[in-house]
């Protein structure tokens, strides 16, 4: 069944990768979900399942994210995940075989990306997407870094070399046909550090 609808992409809200440097992010992305969820909107939520011998373990030593609870979804974001669809992958993308047939089985050609990390597996399903012949979009203020402010902040600045200056958007770019309006207080709350991303008309036609 084909809904032609944009999808929202929820990147990896698992317990291993809420950390200091993150935990400000759900509470954002969780009233995402519930607002995109109440207009109707499809969700995709990935998770990363890292496992021995893995890419991860034989370059950076690093092997979390391979049992629970590491694995699994924020205890506030799963109330909202049957009502969405949901992709297990060993890449930093939602590109894999199984993620290409699910995008084609549901018809979804434009994609809003958010979650963590925005410099590695937010970023690289973004320009997959654009790779793809798809419409990405990359929200910032709803996309950390578990590395940090510098790391984030890094991630937007190539994302917007990647995939275009204007597909990189805050909330409230969101069209509202997409999403509920309500303004939550922990939207309001939410320590998100982001640079201005507001371009100009001849800065989104720039050429890369």
């Amino acid at each position: 069944m084909t809904s032609g609808r944009p999808v929202l992409v929820v990147t990896d809200m698992q317990n291993g990768f809420v950390r200091e440097q993150s935990a400000h992010v759900v509470p954002v992305v969780v009233d995402l979900v519930r607002r995109w969820q109440a207009a109707g909107g499809d969700t995709l939520f990935t998770r990363y399942l890292n496992y021995p011998g893995s890419p991860f373990e034989r370059f950076f030593s690093w092997r979390r994210l391979q049992t629970s609870p590491d694995i699994d979804f924020v205890p506030e974001l799963r109330p909202y995940v049957d009502q969405g669809v949901t992709l297990d992958k060993r890449i930093y993308s939602p590109f894999t075989p199984e993620g290409v047939a699910l995008f084609k089985q549901h018809g979804w050609e434009e994609f809003y990306f958010c979650g963590i990390a925005t410099e590695s597996c937010v970023l690289k399903g973004a320009v997959d997407a654009f790779e793809h012949g798809f419409t990405p979009w990359l929200i910032a203020d709803a996309s950390t870094s578990h590395a940090g402010v510098e790391a984030h902040e890094a991630g937007l600045l190539v994302a917007q070399r990647f995939i275009g200056p204007g597909q990189v958007i805050r909330l409230t770019e969101i069209p509202s046909n997409l999403i509920r309006q309500t303004l939550s207080t922990c939207l309001i709350d939410a320590e998100v550090t982001l640079k201005p991303i507001r371009r100009t008309p001849q800065q989104r036609n720039q050429s890369t």
